[in-house]
């Protein structure tokens, strides 16, 4: 099941923690934040997909156990420093940003200034999985599991789920 289908599934299941809100919020945040920096939304999904490539290395090199813990500690949905130097410790956080910046052309700087609200809204819908009542049996989110488990091809559809979310959003409203 793809990552999306995993997303799709949480929200209409009561007992896991996704809702259309959640993906509602998401979506909107990250286009806003991108939209102020001028930066047009099939950018914005390519800058998300590259970054969920840098989160799911991190995550995957953190161990489960950690990664389930720093999902729980710092998804959220404002701007978050913290989140990004957990998740991208020391000059890991500009290698991000500069590799960012060769596949898209966006300003690494730039790519920087917007990781302390990105990378928390990354954390945020792999948190949609996560059990309704806190429980941290790390089987009981299969969202973050399929982002873990995912087959290090590269391709991270983290963009290309905001999209089919925003799509999918719109079709229900």
């Amino acid at each position: 099941m793809s990552l999306f289908d995993q997303i799709i599934s949480a929200v209409a299941n009561p007992q896991q923690q996704g809702s259309t809100d959640q993906l509602g919020n998401i979506l909107g945040i990250a286009q806003q934040v991108a939209g102020n920096q001028g930066i047009d939304s099939g950018a914005t999904q390519a800058v998300m997909s590259l970054l969920g490539g840098h989160v799911r290395s991190s995550l995957q090199n953190q161990g489960n156990d950690q990664a389930y813990s720093l999902v729980n500690q710092f998804a959220g949905l404002g701007n978050n420093p913290q989140a990004v130097n957990a998740i991208f410790p020391g000059s890991m956080q500009q290698q991000v940003a500069e590799s960012i910046s060769q596949h898209t052309g966006i300003d690494s700087n730039l790519i920087m200034s917007m990781l302390p609200v990105l990378v928390p809204l990354v954390l945020n819908m792999l948190k949609s999985g996560a059990p309704a009542q806190q429980q941290s049996a790390q089987s009981g989110n299969p969202v973050l599991n399929a982002f873990l488990d995912a087959d290090r091809d590269g391709d991270v559809d983290i963009g290309d789920m905001m999209g089919m979310a925003g799509q999918f959003l719109s079709q229900r409203g």
